[in-house]
């Protein structure tokens, strides 16, 4: 089954061709970084500009570089929330409309099951039942995979996110935009690696917290005598990384799970993936970097996974912003 997955969540344009939900035809992504670099973060409409001028050529290059035409399209898969929400609704009405025009079946896919799912591309699937931790720009959680697939939410920030924390800190450490990548560059070259910085443990929780530890770096920088940029981006990325790994292996140890599995922008860092692998010991997959960030490829393997649930365009449909879907968590959470 052949599955053109559309993603524009946030600040990258996507598209890919994926058969059977693993095997990628193509995966081309125009990234917005450049556009948002001066203002040191993402402007939702200066985001929703791009993703509309971008998602046409997109779709057609992957298209082509997937070498079919619209008669080998299966279904298209594309991201309705959590998001920004002039953005989504770019990928998602194109998406919608081409499944109208083209009479093709459409899924609609969260984009957090999208970063999942991309440990299932180009690998068999993962043992389940599976704990999955979700860290990005705009999401920290721990999700438990049941063997039918169904996912369940055990843990999440309670402010910011790790990507969000990864970048505050940079821009105080005067870091470009995205803060990241240079963060872990600048950590590298730390000489001193004695600070420490606090690790909000949570305990008793599945929860994560990164407000506290960004706001001890800018007391730390406040100090006439703080040390060095170097060893402070050192200390920070430790923190994060110390707390992710043993919360992980604690609950996976807990939940009894057969494999971890990690996703998300934050999952690229090199340091996070050097940890879990010390802390984890069932199996633990990790996609390559460029599948860790936003592409169209997850979104057409979690889109296969939810095949039995396509729809026509003319189904009633709507985007979920990430505003929404905190809403809505925090109801179910309060329910419960």
């Amino acid at each position: 089954m052949n599955i053109l997955g559309i993603e524009s969540s946030c600040d990258e344009t996507a598209a890919s061709v994926v058969s059977d939900g693993y095997l990628m035809h193509s995966s081309v992504v125009a990234s917005q970084i450049n556009l948002h670099e001066s203002t040191g973060g993402i402007v939702p409409e200066v985001a929703a500009r791009a993703h509309l001028q971008a998602i046409v050529p997109v779709i057609e290059q992957a298209m082509l570089d997937a070498k079919c035409d619209w008669s080998d399209i299966d279904a298209i898969g594309a991201t309705n929330g959590p998001g920004l929400p002039g953005a989504l609704l770019i990928g998602f009405n194109a998406a919608r409309g081409l499944a109208y025009s083209r009479n093709i079946p459409l899924i609609p896919v969260d984009h957090i099951e999208g970063h999942i799912r991309a440990c299932w591309l180009n690998e068999s699937p993962p043992p389940l039942p599976a704990l999955a931790l979700v860290v990005s720009g705009g999401h920290t959680e721990l999700i438990r995979i049941e063997e039918n697939n169904t996912f369940v939410r055990l843990g999440s920030t309670r402010d910011d996110a790790a990507g969000e924390a990864f970048d505050k800190v940079a821009r105080l450490l005067g870091l470009p935009y995205p803060g990241g990548p240079p963060l872990s560059a600048l950590a590298e070259t730390a000489q001193e690696r004695q600070l420490k910085l606090p690790r909000a443990w949570l305990r008793g929780t599945n929860d994560f917290s990164f407000s506290g530890l960004k706001t001890a770096v800018l007391n730390l920088l406040k100090e006439n005598d703080h040390p060095a940029s170097a060893e402070i981006a050192w200390a920070f990325q430790e923190s994060v990384c110390d707390v992710l790994a043993k919360k992980t292996r604690n609950l996976a140890e807990k939940e009894n799970v057969k494999s971890v599995l990690v996703a998300g922008g934050v999952a690229a860092n090199r340091r996070l993936r050097e940890v879990l692998a010390d802390h984890i010991s069932i199996e633990l997959r990790i996609p390559p970097p460029n599948l860790c960030t936003d592409n169209g490829a997850m979104i057409a393997a979690a889109a296969y996974a939810h095949k039995n649930n396509a729809v026509t365009a003319e189904s009633p449909l709507d985007i979920e912003p990430t505003a929404m879907r905190k809403k809505r968590l925090r109801n179910a959470d309060t329910a419960r």
